[in-house]
């Protein structure tokens, strides 16, 4: 065995005997002491179809270059001057039953030109504009205080951040420079999760490695997160450790996170901080030096009136050695040298129609290098439309 994985393993097995010992399963002795009221009549799940279809519209001050209407730095909302069709989805979940034995599954098909930048490595594009986004199996085991323990097997987004690769289900329409540079999309592994009591959950993972389905040098990587959650105020902190480059056990990458959300009144708030490091190796733009980086966001999100609400966003990541950002989405590749990017985004949320939602957006990105065509900054706007069903 890798003396690579020796490590991970003996964690996760001594978090997971942790987490028996913290959330006891149901006792087959104590079962047995229950008057038997005859077979299970708890009806199993049905299979549960949703999704969502969104459209966009982004217009740039600033492209890569005057050849082409790419935008630098920017993820789903990577046109300008174009109408986009960002994301066709469809979700299949079958959910298992809490109180039993149970077992699920979760399919989530994403079709569209979102879909073209999250492909992880490997076998689960379904073309250029197609990709199997999660695909995994769930077992539950009931526990005493009915909250149960899962063990989850498959491809699975990742634990990090409040982003998501979903944009309904967050405050603004693009993405921050958060989830662009310093987080993963997705991970193939197996998970585990459990609540040892009302206010504490924990998530533990053994994955291929950041957005990697299939390896070929059995490099495995780490992800653990605990989250606190009382009244208004939840907190949840994250860890993660592994060789993320191909071919090399010498290249670990380890980082952490936190999260907090306060919610007030009609209001919420949330502030992420990402630190991260991987050791000196040949992917990097100064393969003798460890790299670097860091970044904090901010997020207020208000309820202005029952169908608007208005979502603020601030954010900065400073990628020490240029690590992050060299080559990735319009950037130049890096000679090393550090690149500091900071944004501003206003976005109105308009439940228009039931099950609709309209989202007009504007936003300011700057940064310390001239890399908006030859420029330290741009600006843009657009609008997207969504439909949930």
């Amino acid at each position: 065995m890798s003396r690579q994985i020796r490590p991970i393993l003996r964690a996760v097995c001594s978090l997971a005997w942790l987490a028996v010992l913290a959330v006891p399963l149901v006792s087959p002795l104590a079962a047995a002491t229950v008057p038997i009221e005859g077979p299970d009549s708890t009806p199993a799940p049905s299979l549960v179809v949703s999704g969502f279809v969104v459209a966009s519209y982004m217009y740039s001050s600033k492209t890569v270059d005057s050849t082409t209407n790419l935008v630098v730095g920017r993820l789903f909302d990577r046109y300008s001057n174009a109408f986009m069709v960002n994301a066709a989805r469809l979700t299949l979940d079958r959910a298992f039953v809490a109180s039993k034995l149970d077992a699920g599954a979760h399919v989530d098909l994403t079709f569209g030109q979102d879909a073209e930048v999250i492909h992880s490595t490997g076998p689960f594009a379904l073309g250029p504009n197609g990709d199997i986004q999660q695909a995994y199996f769930v077992l539950n085991m009931p526990t005493k205080n009915g909250k149960g323990v899962q063990i989850k097997f498959g491809k699975m987004v990742t634990l990090m951040g409040l982003e998501v690769i979903d944009t309904p289900l967050q405050p603004n329409f693009s993405e921050g420079n958060l989830f662009n540079f310093v987080e993963n999309f997705t991970a193939t592994g197996i998970e585990l999760d459990f609540k040892p009591s009302n206010v504490v959950d924990v998530e533990l993972r053994i994955d291929n490695g950041w957005d990697r389905v299939v390896v070929n040098d059995g490099q495995k990587s780490f992800m653990g997160r605990i989250g606190f959650a009382s009244g208004n105020t939840s907190l949840g902190l994250l860890g993660y450790w592994g060789n993320m480059e191909a071919e090399t056990s010498d290249a670990a990458r380890m980082g952490a996170e936190a999260l907090l959300n306060q919610k007030f009144g009609k209001s919420s708030f949330w502030v992420q901080a990402d630190w991260g490091t991987e050791k000196a190796n040949a992917a990097l733009p100064d393969p003798t030096q460890d790299a670097k980086w860091w970044g904090v966001s901010g997020w207020l999100a208000t309820d202005a009136s029952p169908a608007l609400n208005v979502a603020l966003r601030a954010d900065y990541v400073d990628d020490t050695n240029g690590f992050r950002t060299s080559g990735v989405l319009g950037f130049p590749a890096s000679d090393g040298s550090a690149q500091k990017i900071w944004s501003l985004t206003g976005t109105l949320n308009i439940k228009a129609f039931k099950g609709a939602l309209v989202r007009p957006e504007v936003r300011y990105d700057h940064s310390n290098l001239m890399v908006f065509d030859g420029e330290t900054s741009q600006v843009s706007a657009g609008i997207s439309a969504v439909y949930l069903f």
